[in-house]
């Protein structure tokens, strides 16, 4: 089964996939780490990949779909989640054009639906552990009083993000809707588009995307 999970900054995608990954046996893509992993590969789309961060450009859509080509033909275990990717239209249709012609399919594109003043409380609240970055929330998983991190069990330093704050995140969920829409409507025209809520517990949300796939 393949999967997108679409939804604003702090919805919750990395978490949910997370449990997609523990208890489906699910591989999550996410661009982010495939190029940091690629940069010092040293394959031969990884010094592609190092080059072009090297000299400070973007790193094309088809260095990016190479990428996910790589993971494609590799071990697919229980389907890949798509994380970060696509973005634009023609990220999507490449997306298409690849996994047809790997005789796959994209089983459902999850939106995660969120209130965003509810969004920018959240996010506000969040912090990170500096050892292993799990992440904490001072109203759903706040931060353990004695500072040892429930992930990895180390004395941390619980540090915020200094771009999570109200007036700059406005400004990210600004530019999320601006890419994001035009996706919406794509995937929605292709029948492939599921809401679930995003912003109940975590095993709230897990239950909804549960039951979308099925």
């Amino acid at each position: 089964m393949n999967i997108i999970l679409l939804g604003p900054p702090g919805a919750g995608k990395g978490t949910q996939a997370r449990i997609l990954v523990d208890g489906r046996d699910m591989i999550q893509l996410s661009t982010g780490d495939m190029l940091r992993a690629a940069r010092t590969s040293g394959t031969a789309m990884g010094k592609m990949v190092a080059a072009v961060m090297d000299r400070g450009d973007l790193v094309t859509d088809e260095i990016v779909i190479g990428l996910i080509e790589e993971q494609l033909d590799g071990d697919q275990k229980g389907g890949f989640i798509f994380d970060g990717f696509p973005r634009t239209l023609g990220q999507a249709d490449a997306l298409a054009d690849l996994l047809e012609r790997k005789g796959q399919k994209l089983d459902a594109v999850i939106a995660m639906e969120v209130n965003d003043d509810e969004l920018v409380s959240r996010i506000t609240a969040r912090s990170t552990c500096s050892n292993c970055g799990e992440g904490y929330n001072d109203l759903s998983k706040p931060i353990p009083a004695d500072g040892i991190c429930t992930n990895c069990g180390q004395a941390a330093e619980f540090k915020r993000r200094a771009d999570d704050n109200e007036e700059s995140l406005k400004q990210r969920l600004m530019e999320y809707y601006k890419k994001t829409s035009p996706l919406i409507g794509y995937y929605h025209a292709k029948g492939q588009l599921k809401w679930v809520p995003g912003l109940g517990e975590i095993d709230e949300v897990a239950d909804g995307i549960a039951a979308v796939l099925g």
